[in-house]
């Protein structure tokens, strides 16, 4: 995809940062303008994250501006709101290919640039890393800064405020940025969001700092501060981050260009120690329709510019609207129809787990904890505790944030927790810190557990009621993201379900020769295969407890057993079936089909699944390969 840049003559000159410091300060408002018009421009064409990069425009280009970066470190946290920040540091001519495989990153990447200081994908981690290059950079001794630019989503999670707890002991030359734009995925929640919520409000919307100089001799805000002095009754509530030992400065109009050059110069050469910079800004700002929908302009296909609302993100993804997530949104709410004590808890996923609906509905039985994995799953630990049923729903390698508390607080008391685990496996375009790529093998050690992995829609519902149902301990249910197989008619009433048995798999086809055992979704590309190869097709239904009984049953009557999962093979659902095998002195040869031992890129779902021989065609050539 081309661009003709001569309709952005400033952004047109500038292809990194050393060459947007020698631009005047009148320049960079139209920068401003035409990086925004460019992003509007490119993501409508080719898709991306989309609202959170528009509202970081100013900021960016200040920050680029004031720090001497690469030398500098920036550090951005996620990578949402970093497409200006690739556009401006020599990526704008790719901007285009991002999230596309063999693109650009969907986040910042240190392989892709050396701007990009911290490879991100999961939230809350960039404090902890400023940390640990301010400290590096103080014994370094040439004057280099440390700057990390954190969301008001991302730091309600608890790996934030450590590293603020830790910086404000040690007093390192940081500077952390809130971003604040109300907003993380969707709405923000918790004390901390009312908190910030207080401060920036518009009879607020100015200048206040704990450090006087800058307050009084740079910016001139007395009668504010006289305001404060006369209106906040409890004026330490305003310097929270103060007291936990950093000069708060702001809340700063985060579009303002003027304002931001004047506070980040200033901060730049006042006294070292840790600062703490509140920005007001606004998600989508510069396109009315991401201003006010900024939950569905999060992330969006192509669109067309001139789009005056939402619809057509909706109407675009209606050629399957039937997801796993939507099953199970469907799922709990009709359950809890019925049942006062199911509890329903997401860190900050409602929309991509599917409890929109179920947030209305139920709103009492319903809890988003913010961006604290680690809290969720032990909130669920005292519910259980307390008699409730409380439900989970969390992304795959968000639950590998939150692996102690599910051995430690659920499965060793063995509390009736169950756990909807979304996007395993192929992720897509979000790249290798979204793929769910390990659930399987680090749930599947853990003693008290059942896990299945559900490889259609109605399949979904029973082990959803099995999970709900279970009353010895947790229960995990597994399963992608996108369309579910829709070939076994959905069961419309929750009354008509009824749990499976535990452990029992189920033969979908009879053959001769070879056994394919499947864990999961990808069981109509293995039927596909199995007719080519008339083997017999097992959906095993269970990672754990295994279908011992049935594995017996295959290896008695057949040469060759395959195995496929959307997991990393180490560890796996296949893992599981060689140990018993070896422990039992079967001598059947099996292959483990699963994803390899490395990080899988971005790409499309269904790109990256033959990439890796896990289509029909590529499982077909796998045991072809090794069987003859």
């Amino acid at each position: 995809m081309n661009f003709n840049f001569s309709k952005y003559p400033v952004l047109d000159l500038v292809q990194n940062p050393i060459e947007l410091r020698k631009l005047s300060e009148d320049d960079l408002i139209k920068l401003c303008d035409e990086l925004r018009q460019f992003l509007l421009n490119s993501i409508s064409k080719s898709s991306g994250h989309f609202a959170s990069g528009l509202g970081t425009v100013e900021l960016t280009i200040a920050l680029h501006y004031i720090y001497n970066t690469p030398f500098d470190y920036l550090i951005w946290d996620i990578g949402h709101q970093a497409y200006p920040h690739k556009v401006i540091t020599g990526r704008k001519e790719r901007i285009y290919s991002i999230r596309k495989k063999g693109g650009l990153h969907p986040f910042p990447c240190r392989d892709e640039s050396e701007y990009d200081v911290l490879s991100v994908g999961h939230s809350s981690t960039s404090i902890s890393a400023g940390l640990g290059l301010a400290i590096a950079a103080e014994r370094e001794n040439l004057g280099r800064h440390t700057v990390c630019v954190i969301g008001d989503g991302a730091i309600t999670a608890g790996m934030a405020f450590e590293a603020i707890n830790h910086a404000g002991y040690i007093k390192p030359n940081l500077l952390i940025i809130l971003n604040d734009n109300k907003m993380s995925i969707s709405e923000n929640v918790g004390a901390l969001n009312a908190y910030s919520t207080c401060i920036s409000k518009p009879k607020y919307f100015s200048l206040k700092s704990d450090n006087k100089d800058i307050s009084v001799n740079y910016f001139y805000r007395k009668k504010f501060i006289k305001y404060l002095n006369k209106n906040v009754k409890n004026k330490k509530s305003l310097s929270l981050f103060s007291q936990l030992g950093f000069s708060y400065i702001g809340p700063v109009n985060g579009h303002n260009m003027g304002e931001l050059l004047l506070v980040l110069k200033n901060i730049r050469n006042m006294r070292k120690g840790p600062n703490f910079l509140h920005v007001i800004t606004k998600k989508g700002c510069g396109y009315k329709p991401a201003e006010n929908d900024p939950i569905k302009w999060h992330a969006v296909p192509k669109f067309n510019l001139d789009q005056k609302d939402s619809s057509y993100l909706i109407d675009s993804k209606k050629i399957n609207n039937t997801t796993y997530s939507s099953i199970f949104g469907d799922w709990i709410c009709q359950v809890a129809a019925n049942d006062k004590k199911i509890i329903g808890i997401t860190p900050a996923m409602r929309e991509g787990s599917g409890m929109s609906e179920f947030s209305k509905k139920y709103p009492k039985q319903y809890f988003d904890v913010a961006i604290a994995e680690q809290h969720a799953v032990t909130f669920a630990a005292g519910l259980a505790i307390a008699g409730y049923k409380p439900i989970v729903a969390i992304y795959s390698t968000f639950l590998q944030r939150a692996y102690d508390q599910v051995i430690h607080d659920i499965a060793i008391q063995k509390l009736s927790v169950l756990f909807v685990v979304d996007r395993g496996g192929i992720v897509g375009e979000d790249g290798q810190t979204h793929q769910g790529a390990f659930d399987l093998s680090y749930l599947r050690c853990i003693p008290n557990i059942i896990i299945m992995t559900p490889s259609n829609a109605k399949e979904c519902q029973l082990m959803l009621y099995t999970g709900y149902s279970y009353q010895d301990g947790p229960s995990v249910v597994r399963y992608p993201k996108g369309p579910a197989d829709l070939s076994d008619e959905i069961i419309d009433d929750v009354k008509s379900l009824s749990p499976i048995p535990l452990s029992k798999g189920v033969i979908k086809r009879e053959g001769r020769c070879i056994a394919i055992l499947n864990f999961g979704a990808l069981l109509k590309s293995a039927y596909d295969v199995a007719l080519k190869l008339n083997a017999t097709l097992v959906d095993m239904r269970f990672v754990k407890p295994l279908d011992k009984k049935l594995i017996r049953y295959v290896v008695k009557h057949h040469k060759f057993l395959v195995t496929l999962e959307e997991n990393v093979i180490l560890g796996g659902a296949g893992s599981g079936v060689n140990e018993y095998l070896m422990r039992n002195k079967f001598l059947t040869p099996v292959l483990n089909i699963g994803f390899p031992d490395s990080f899988i890129p971005q790409g499309s779902r269904l790109e990256i699944l033959a990439d890796l021989g896990l289509d029909s065609i590529g499982i077909y050539n796998k045991i072809i390969d090794w069987a003859c």
